[in-house]
């Protein structure tokens, strides 16, 4: 069961990863006739959040120490990628308004995955 974490954790970041990929292209070649300006921002602002996290699950995954905390961390990251980004990718496209209520509570994830990821390194030692 040791081996699951790594390897479910790794397909988790690739997916993640190809999805930003493919959801910035889409963005940049797709969506730039049809979104205004504000709204390009938007999708835009949600890839680089996405991205970043994904860098930041990796790191949960390949280095992080494998305890609860560490799972926290993973957790709150690819919870605050659907969240965050998944609300802002929504509003972009012309979602309701109250779909930027889920908004804050992925940027709240990714907090909690950060500090979760310190305290997974800091046991590490």
């Amino acid at each position: 069961m040791r081996h699951s974490v790594p390897f479910l954790g790794g397909w988790l970041v690739a997916v993640a990863g190809a999805s930003a990929v493919l959801l910035g292209a889409f963005g940049a070649h797709g969506l730039r006739a049809t979104l205004d300006a504000q709204h390009m921002q938007i999708w835009e602002t949600a890839v680089q959040y996405q991205f970043w996290h994904v860098l930041a699950l990796a790191l949960t995954v390949g280095l992080a120490h494998r305890g609860r905390a560490s799972k926290t961390a993973r957790i709150a990251f690819a919870l605050g990628i659907v969240l965050f980004s998944g609300s802002l990718y929504a509003l972009a496209l012309g979602a309701p308004r109250w779909v930027g209520i889920v908004t804050p509570f992925g940027g709240i994830a990714f907090v909690v995955g950060w500090l979760a990821l310190g305290w997974s390194m800091r046991a590490r030692r």
